[in-house]
């Protein structure tokens, strides 16, 4: 006698949808089955914020076959909205949109502190873009085109771990650096920095109070296979202390000479 799992791989694998297919009602039916067994259905809401219709309308009707419930926004301003107004369990964002990017979208969410779990989309291809997209706050990411089956494993995986915690904001004296929304502050006064930047300054608050070398730096804000010129930490540092020392009057990076760089904790 075959156990529930069996019989539900099996009712799965007979559907294995592309990525545009359109159930048909006998396997809509099969598969809600199938997942009721399982129990994975019920309230799960996403929010799909995609400009192509035809897709839009693929990636709503095959979800929809698999038990979730589907908003469909066709430009990033009403996406934008929508995931303000609404409690998602998750949103599936593309990135290149009409009126507001979906790199915007997930900026803008995770600075209002919304933390749904985004799935973004994209027909762009490189590392850059898929590491772009984790950096404004994406959770995970898929490149046109894809298999049906894999973006509601992917969608089902992000809603099985939940809504991420909020980042802790790193903090020295005056001196604030929000990880989720990359946002950084010396007392009332945003400051702008470079994602390299950022991720300097991040390191350096993160070892407030103790002397951190430039392999050190090197290791963890570059990479372990970095090999340009080390002095690239001089000059990123400089760039930090012009930014958020110089202009308040303050030294809050201090050169240990032979050892390294520390960060005052109370901010300089």
């Amino acid at each position: 006698m075959f156990c529930h799992s069996t019989i539900i791989r099996s009712l799965i694998h007979e559907i294995n949808y592309s990525w545009l297919g359109r159930p048909s009602n006998t396997g809509r039916a099969r598969v809600q089955a199938a997942f009721s067994l399982l129990g994975e259905t019920g309230a799960v809401r996403v929010l799909v914020v995609e400009d192509e219709v035809h897709l839009a309308d693929g990636i709503r009707k095959g979800l929809e076959a698999e038990g979730f419930a589907v908003d469909v926004a066709h430009d990033g301003t009403d996406g934008l909205w929508r995931a303000r107004e609404h409690d998602y369990d998750a949103i599936v964002l593309d990135i290149m949109l009409p009126g507001v990017n979906g790199y915007r979208v997930c900026a803008t969410l995770r600075a209002e502190d919304n933390w749904t779990p985004v799935l973004m989309l994209t027909a762009k291809d490189g590392d850059l873009d898929e590491a772009e997209a984790l950096d404004t706050g994406a959770d995970d990411y898929l490149t046109k085109p894809f298999a049906h089956v894999v973006l509601v494993a992917r969608l089902r995986a992000l809603v099985r771990r939940g809504r991420p915690p909020r980042p802790v904001v790193l903090e020295a004296g005056d001196l604030r650096l929000d990880p989720g929304s990359r946002r950084v502050s010396r007392g009332a006064v945003e400051v702008m920095l470079t994602a390299r930047e950022t991720s300097l300054l991040e390191f350096l608050l993160q070892q407030a109070g103790t002397v951190v070398s430039k392999r050190d730096i090197l290791d963890h804000v570059w990479d372990d296979d970095f090999e340009g010129d080390p002095n690239i930490v001089e000059v990123y540092v400089r760039h930090l202390r012009n930014k958020l020392d110089r202009p308040f009057a303050r030294e809050s990076i201090e050169t240990v000479r032979g050892a390294g760089y520390r960060l005052d904790p109370e901010g300089g």
